[in-house]
């Protein structure tokens, strides 16, 4: 709630400032409420117990927010670094029992289960069309993973992180079909055989002044891995809104 009052009030400050040119600069300010679709978990990858987070467990909604700051070079090269946490609980019981990294978790055991996956990325994009009403853009994206799944019952407890690398390929496109409204489609995703990741977002921006852009859409993030240490494939939606804001 704080972080979409800042949102709030940044927009309106920027809005009402006397109009003057903007630079290269844009930051993206974005926050809303995530759910989840699915979250299926097994650890280790070969010998744990295969549960849901969303199936067998309940997890609720939560809130979410995330940043991203750009600068663009000439009209068409764009360098962009994001931060996106994100933090998931849930909770409930299982008629049958679960070996967890190592720890077994007895059957009717009051679980909680906390999931992190944060996500820092470094892209870059370039613009191949550049119209009037119409850019399209696509390049690469660095993305390093920061993950967690604790699971935890009355004296049990046990957690898997997951740090790595994964890159990912990167695109934009945006159709200014009004003069003050536009639709954006951007996104990083990637698929091999060790997983895959996918982060889109489709969403309405509407110009308040040529500084500052308020946004609002719907973004799906999707993927997971399956190998010996680890199997994990979550989806996860998002009612997302947020300020564009350039200089």
């Amino acid at each position: 709630m704080r972080f979409t009052f800042w949102i709030i009030t940044v927009a309106l400050l920027a809005a009402a400032a006397p109009a003057q040119e903007y630079g290269n600069w844009t930051l993206d300010l974005e926050a809303g409420a995530a759910f989840s679709g699915y979250n299926d978990v097994r650890i280790p990858g070969d010998t744990g117990t295969r549960f849901s987070l969303t199936e067998d467990l309940e997890t609720d909604p939560a809130a979410y927010w995330r940043v991203r700051l750009s600068y663009t070079l000439g009209e068409r090269h764009t360098l962009s670094v994001l931060a996106a946490p994100l933090r998931l609980e849930a909770e409930g019981t299982v008629d049958f029992p679960i070996d967890y990294e190592g720890v077994t978790f007895p059957a009717g055991a009051p679980l909680t289960a906390n999931y992190r996956f944060d996500s820092y990325r470094l892209s870059y994009r370039y613009d191949f069309l550049i119209r009037e009403n119409l850019v399209l853009g696509a390049g690469f994206t660095a993305k390093v993973r920061d993950a967690a799944i604790r699971l935890a019952a009355p004296g049990l407890g046990a957690e898997k992180t997951n740090t790595g690398f994964v890159p990912l390929i990167r695109f934009r496109l945006q159709w200014n079909w009004n003069p003050a409204w536009a639709f954006l489609l951007e996104g990083d995703a990637l698929a091999a055989p060790q997983g895959r990741a996918e982060d889109v977002l489709a969403a309405l921006a509407y110009d308040l002044s040529p500084r500052v852009s308020l946004k609002a859409g719907y973004r799906i993030l999707e993927g997971g891995a399956d190998n010996d240490e680890v199997y994990s494939f979550a989806l996860v939606h998002y009612a997302a809104a947020g300020l564009l804001l350039r200089f």
